[in-house]
């Protein structure tokens, strides 16, 4: 159950964020009047391919979930997705309630909760790797055409090695639970001091116990040790779908993530035409840097925090203040808003067919 308290707080935290950087933050680097006008001075041409590529980003959003969910049909998909990144990314903590929705989805769907649990394990974690694999790749980018700086150099080296061990480690553990029950052990020691702190706070207070990825399907391990508990679960939720489809995985991932991105470079250049301070390595480079803001749990979907970590990028790499503010204001109202629509349009059309049983499971358990 969703805390009300929290959610209130994620709501003001949110609203004071947005205040910051589109009222205080913005207005200093850039002109919105100017950045609107030069929106408005788009060509035809330029508007068409935006609008082309934003829709080919709602339609390449699914295939992951396709990836990790044999069986599932596009439509079916769809309805996850869109409902899903539409409560995860408009409502504030939102993150639990869009986890709920899409178990009840996938459960009406005819799926059961151990590929349910894979699913949406190996989603969020290739999504994850991607997320931080994409920074170091945009800034070796820059290394190899020549632009890039010791301290671009340094970046890049230190972004690969760390998006190497953290591979290495996922393999490690996926292939050998002696492994993993090794990294839980460790995790476990090194969370016990904050552990001991939290349980002499909860002292006295409410004994009902808080669900956590330790109780999911397939979970074991003691919940004296729930690190340790979690990681084996997270390797028994994860393992097959890794083993079987990791290549699919990681191209519909990349694609996913890169169909973001060609909706900036649209934006950012068709706003500019080929002379827009940067190339498309820089931009790159910057949009995949802005987007690591993404995991500061401050707003949904980055809201805010990514969009002033990418103008200041671009900025920083060399783009004309107003047409980065422009192209950012462009990006998040394409790639956030459809989304956002088809997600409640989505949601409405689920809870409708669920009250009146048309909600019916068409799923192969065989094939999930």
């Amino acid at each position: 159950m969703i805390d009300r308290r929290k959610q209130v707080v994620a709501g003001l935290l949110t609203l004071a964020v947005l205040i910051v950087v589109f009222v205080g933050l913005f207005p200093k680097i850039a002109d919105y009047g100017a950045a609107w006008e030069s929106i408005q001075d788009m060509s035809l041409g330029s508007v068409a391919a935006l609008v082309a590529v934003m829709v080919l980003n709602v339609i390449v959003y699914v295939f992951p979930y396709q990836a990790a969910l044999p069986g599932i049909p596009y439509s079916q998909a769809f309805v996850v997705r869109q409902t899903s990144f539409m409560i995860s990314n408009a409502i504030p903590a939102g993150g639990a309630f869009g986890l709920g929705v899409q178990y009840a989805m996938l459960s009406g769907y005819g799926f059961p909760p151990a590929a349910t649990s894979s699913a949406i394990a190996a989603t969020s974690v290739w999504n994850l790797l991607v997320t931080l694999a994409l920074p170091a790749v945009g800034v070796a980018a820059i290394v190899f055409t020549g632009d890039a700086g010791t301290a671009e150099i340094v970046g890049a080296v230190v972004g690969l090695v760390a998006v190497g061990l953290l591979v290495a480690l996922l393999v490690l553990v996926l292939r050998s639970e002696s492994t993993a029950l090794r990294v839980g052990h460790l995790g476990d020691r090194l969370a016990a001091p904050v552990m001991r702190r939290i349980n002499r706070a909860k002292n006295g207070a409410s004994s009902d116990a808080t669900p956590d990825m330790a109780s999911g399907v397939g979970g074991s391990g003691s919940s004296d040790e729930p690190v340790t508990a979690a990681v084996i679960n997270f390797r028994d939720n994860l393992r097959t779908v890794v083993e079987d489809r990791w290549g699919l995985l990681t191209i519909t991932s990349v694609a996913q993530q890169f169909c973001q991105f060609l909706i900036l470079a649209v934006a950012f250049f068709g706003i500019t035409g080929s002379h827009g301070g940067i190339n498309p390595v820089q931009l790159f480079a910057a949009f995949s840097i802005a987007r690591l803001a993404g995991f500061i749990p401050i707003t949904p979907g980055g809201l805010g925090t990514v969009d002033a970590a990418m103008v200041a990028l671009m900025v920083s790499m060399g783009a004309d203040r107003d047409t980065a503010l422009a192209a950012s204001l462009l990006w998040r109202a394409a790639s956030f808003v459809p989304q956002v629509v088809l997600g409640i349009v989505t949601f409405v059309v689920w809870r409708h067919n669920a009250g009146s049983g048309k909600a019916k499971g068409s799923a192969d358990p065989a094939k999930a």
